[in-house]
């Protein structure tokens, strides 16, 4: 759970090995040792200023990320769950977390936005608020709130294959309510409208040699006799946010999990990477399109479980290669 303010960097490298690596209850693995880490120093400060947030680049563990925009944003891979050692406690964006509310933590996602994930072993989705930062641990694309991983029905094992989707025209209904919003629970963001703002109505001018008669507004002459602007003030207000909380079931196929090394636009690299892991485990390139241009994957798998997929993923990325990551298809 990842805070702002200015110690919070200090914060991470001094926490005790001892404390990144204690209890996790139950089924919360050792994926959120990161995020009690961080918690553990800064759960007493001032709470960070809410509304909506993207973020600068950040550094954890010696990875970078890079918050930002993305309507396009779609990913497959791990997720995780966090729940009672944090609720109660404050977000990345200043809430409470409610481990019974559907949000979840993303590394790079705007807070607030609207995803939907889906379990790709069971075809349960559902769509959840991200108001965290985090998943840190290897391996993991998202954290969800307990409740989310109830209705994923992954609770008990701890871990899933998911598939996560930006919902580009709710995130940015979020994106206003929290611009221009009264500050408060994650409960506000779903049912308060946001504060009204004060909108300019702008009345046709007579007309002016030289322009169109049908603009709304026209563009005045430098004169001393320059038509002037009249407006009318009125006020509006925006509808109310109100994401879906039940659960739907898509129709799913089967899939393996992989440990992507890299994707690159010159076979010669992809040749030259599959020769670097030859041996580590059954690896493959594969060849995709995306915007037009010709990408080389390279891949290791499928990988029969979660444990052996983090295994092959820590031995490839100690081998020199930080960016690999696990890829659900």
């Amino acid at each position: 759970m990842l805070r702002s303010g200015p110690g919070w960097r200090t914060a991470l490298v001094l926490v005790p090995a001892a404390l990144l690596l204690a209890a996790c209850a139950q089924t919360e693995l050792v994926v959120h040792t990161a995020k009690q880490a961080q918690e553990a120093s800064v759960v007493d400060a001032p709470p960070p200023e809410r509304g909506y947030k993207v973020g600068k680049p950040y550094q954890v563990n010696g990875s970078w990320y890079y918050p930002a925009e993305d309507c396009n944003y779609e990913e497959t891979g791990i997720a995780s769950w966090y729940g009672p050692n944090f609720h109660g406690k404050r977000t990345a964006n200043g809430e409470r977390y409610d481990q019974y509310a559907l949000t979840a933590a993303h590394r790079t996602l705007p807070m607030p936005s609207a995803v939907r994930v889906t379990n790709m072993q069971n075809g349960r989705s559902i769509v959840v608020r991200i108001n965290d930062r985090g998943p840190f641990a290897r391996g993991r694309i998202i954290d969800m709130s307990r409740r989310g991983a109830q209705l994923l029905g992954f609770e008990g094992q701890g871990t899933a294959r998911v598939r996560v989707e930006i919902l580009a025209p709710e995130s940015k209904q979020l994106k206003l309510a929290a611009i221009n919003g009264v500050p408060g629970t994650a409960e506000a963001q779903f049912a308060v409208s946001a504060s009204p703002r004060e909108g300019v109505t702008a009345e046709p001018l007579p007309p002016v040699e030289g322009q169109p008669t049908d603009r709304a507004v026209e563009i005045a002459s430098a004169t001393d006799d320059a038509p002037i602007v009249a407006t009318s003030i009125g006020r509006t207000q925006l509808d109310p946010v109100v994401l879906p909380t039940g659960v739907e079931v898509l129709t799913i196929s089967p899939t393996g999990i992989y440990v992507q090394a890299g994707a690159f636009g010159d076979f010669g690299n992809a040749l030259r990477m599959r020769d670097r892991l030859y041996g580590m485990a059954p690896i493959q390139i594969s060849r995709v399109t995306i915007a037009g241009s010709d990408l080389y994957r390279v891949r290791l798998g499928p990988l029969g479980s979660v444990g052996e997929a983090d295994g092959l993923l820590g031995r490839v990325i100690d081998s020199g290669i930080p960016e690999a990551r696990l890829i659900v298809e």
